[in-house]
């Protein structure tokens, strides 16, 4: 009991915060055919409203050759969950997994631990502020640096997501079940590079009212340096 209520005041005193322009990104690396998946996509989905949080779930195609293919894959999740592997230095990846800010990593559907992370990340101020706008099918970047940048530079992402999707698994580790999912990422490109220094300007075609999220990174798997999204 005392651990469920400790749980919770975790969730209500995060809950407080509303740092919209210095969100924490978790990644959450999943697939249709995983049967350990569907709790971790259950606490992504009570992330998905929070506006000092950005959630995205990124489906990989590992599992597809068990008796599902997840219609949400894309192989380029799994490469960038690889380059997340080998910066920690290890050799294999799994679902589900969990990586905040581009550093930290939750095996499975660990509440407190994620809960720790969100809050360390945070409370840490991030070097690069990221400013949206949008006019119609056109989505402006603007970012500046508020601290010390990597000397390496950065990479600046784009991500077209798709808030809720609803699925009825037929086969594999999972037939028999309807499972929502949230914060689909449909579609994750690089549209420059930046050297931290004066202001990064872009402009990116998205179809007018497509979900969108930017950040820069160090690296594509590297700590995520600032981000931001349009709704």
């Amino acid at each position: 009991m005392r651990l469920l209520v400790w749980c919770s005041a975790i969730w209500v005193a995060l809950a407080s915060f509303a740092a919209a322009d210095d969100p924490v990104v978790v990644e959450l690396y999943t697939s249709q055919g995983c049967s350990s998946c569907p709790p971790a996509d259950k606490m992504l989905a009570e992330l998905s409203d929070r506006s000092d949080i950005i959630v995205l779930a990124l489906h990989v195609d590992y599992w597809d050759y068990i008796g599902w293919k997840d219609e949400f894959a894309d192989p380029a999740h799994t490469v960038r969950q690889r380059g997340y592997a080998r910066a920690a230095g290890k050799r294999s990846i799994y679902t589900p997994q969990m990586v905040i800010g581009g550093v930290d990593r939750v095996a499975g559907a660990n509440t407190m631990q994620l809960m720790e992370y969100i809050e360390m990340h945070r409370r840490a101020a991030k070097p690069a502020a990221v400013t949206l706008g949008r006019d119609g099918d056109r989505v402006s970047v603007s970012i500046r640096a508020t601290g010390p940048m990597p000397s390496e530079g950065a990479v600046v992402q784009v991500a077209t997501v798709t808030p809720s999707a609803t699925v009825d698994i037929r086969r594999g580790e999972n037939a028999g079940r309807t499972l929502e999912y949230h914060n689909i990422v449909r579609k994750l490109i690089e549209i420059g590079e930046w050297n931290g220094r004066g202001t990064y300007r872009a402009s990116v075609k998205v179809p007018d009212g497509v979900r969108v999220v930017v950040f820069v990174q160090q690296s594509t798997s590297g700590p995520i340096l600032g981000a931001a999204q349009l709704r």
